[in-house]
């Protein structure tokens, strides 16, 4: 999915807390709200890894977690040709982007 779709779906749960955020993310009728909130729920899930088995995350609270940024950035494109007149062809763009979620308790 083209990251102009993904940011209009990140830019909704930017500074929200965790629990709103996917809330938010359930009720938004788009494909892309559901690639976003799956990686929302990896990220929280990752927090709750760190806060077992890393020391210095211990103290960590992630009952109190929120979206600190949200980003969707333009990753590869994968390049295809669709027959066109006269022997030709056209040029099929498919754009694909990366999502970052960075979480904080602070």
């Amino acid at each position: 999915m083209s990251a102009q779709k993904m940011r209009e779906v990140v830019r909704q749960i930017q500074g929200l807390p965790t629990a709103q955020a996917v809330a938010v993310l359930a009720v938004v009728p788009r494909k892309s709200a559901r690639h976003v909130a799956k990686t929302l729920k990896s990220a929280m899930a990752n927090a709750e890894d760190l806060k077992l088995h890393k020391d210095e995350y211990k103290g960590m609270n992630t009952d109190n977690l929120w979206v600190k940024s949200a980003v969707a950035g333009t990753a590869t494109t994968l390049k295809r040709f669709t027959p066109k007149a006269r022997g030709s062809a056209g040029p099929i763009l498919k754009r694909t982007c990366h999502i970052k979620i960075v979480l904080s308790d602070d």
